[in-house]
């Protein structure tokens, strides 16, 4: 029997400005966002700050152990709070425009020689707060202060995880790579394996069996049998919006995809490995995985330039192997309407 052939998603979703202003505010806005390991900010003030779609997020280590986390934004004049990646405050968070300090936990603390004015009131002026939960020593954020619990949008990833010893892997690798590609057109590109075998020479010489997807939503999961020795994952998956899973019998990988504008996407690897994984095979995991991201980058950003020619429209998905991408495609629509409603 023949299956239905979904059509694409136009051209101008990868391409147009306003619909990358809709996709800001309909999806990064409102979903739940990795943005560190406990094991990345150990200590009380120890910080982690990073961009998605032009939101600047932060997190921090409060003083009793919990970690707390808001936009890195001054309340002043939208000074900058923290440098991105990995920093450490020392038991106050300044601005580096105009030094306002902040406790811990996001109070104003000093509004540094702000000379005296009837009108203003330091309590309204905290910092904006941002929602954020643990799951097994990963930190998520999510601008929208009221969203659904985080487990509610992992809960496919939870069940398949259950079993896994995750907390074994506490020793932190970060990788970063830029991408001249709109992050759709990335991410579409993780969700099938349809182009492993044109674009992925070393990864498919080390497959036994066909690549296979499995849709079960707001996540997707991938299986392939290695030929004996290979090094694949145990537990290969994606959550939506942005973040792959990948799980190893020594480490775990999470790929975070980062909208950085319209036409360009970040991809922060954030490795874990047992204590007892030796450094060879450490650099051997990363190696594997940067031949695999090269390939793909380069195939991305060529894919982009053609949809930016303005002659590609829309096409058609496969039905054998790219269901993955077709959900994906109608989240990301649904998601717009939604929003513009």
């Amino acid at each position: 029997m023949r299956e239905h052939s979904p059509v694409t998603l136009p051209a101008g979703l990868y391409r147009d400005p306003a619909l990358f202003e809709a996709e800001r505010k309909a999806i990064f806005a409102r979903s739940w966002l990795l943005i560190a390991h406990e094991s990345q900010m150990r200590v009380p003030g120890a910080t982690v700050a990073m961009t998605v779609a032009g939101f600047r997020l932060m997190a921090v280590r409060q003083e009793d152990g919990t970690i707390k986390a808001f936009h890195n934004v001054c309340r002043h004049r939208a000074g900058p709070l923290a440098p991105e990646g990995l920093s450490r405050c020392d038991g106050r968070i300044v601005c580096a425009y105009h030094g306002w300090r902040y406790a811990l936990d996001g109070r104003l603390a000093a509004a540094r020689d702000f000379g005296p004015a009837e009108d203003f009131d330091p309590r309204g002026y905290g910092l904006f707060p941002l929602a954020s939960e643990i799951w097994r020593g990963f930190v998520f954020v999510n601008a929208d202060v009221n969203a659904a619990p985080l487990l509610d949008a992992i809960a496919p990833l939870e069940r398949r995880a259950r079993a896994l010893d995750i907390e074994r892997f506490a020793v932190p690798r970060m990788t970063s790579h830029d991408i001249a590609c709109n992050w759709k057109t990335y991410t579409e590109n993780f969700l099938e394996g349809y182009h492993i075998g044109a674009v992925h020479p070393t990864l498919s010489a080390s497959l036994a069996t066909p690549y296979t997807a499995e849709v079960d939503p707001p996540a997707q999961f991938y299986s392939a049998e290695p030929h004996k020795g290979a090094a694949v994952a145990g537990l290969w998956g994606w959550v939506w919006p942005s973040l792959g899973v990948n799980v190893y019998a020594d480490g775990i990988l999470m790929e975070r995809i980062s909208p950085v504008d319209l036409k360009r996407t970040r991809l922060d690897y954030l490795w874990l490995f047992a204590e007892d994984a030796g450094d060879n095979a450490v650099a051997a995991q990363i190696e594997a995985s940067a031949v695999t991201t090269r390939e793909d980058i380069w195939i991305c950003e060529e894919v982009q330039k053609n949809l930016d020619a303005g002659i590609y429209e829309t096409g058609r998905l496969s039905p054998r192997h790219e269901r993955g991408v077709a959900w994906f495609q109608s989240e990301v629509a649904r998601r717009i309407a939604e929003t513009a409603r």
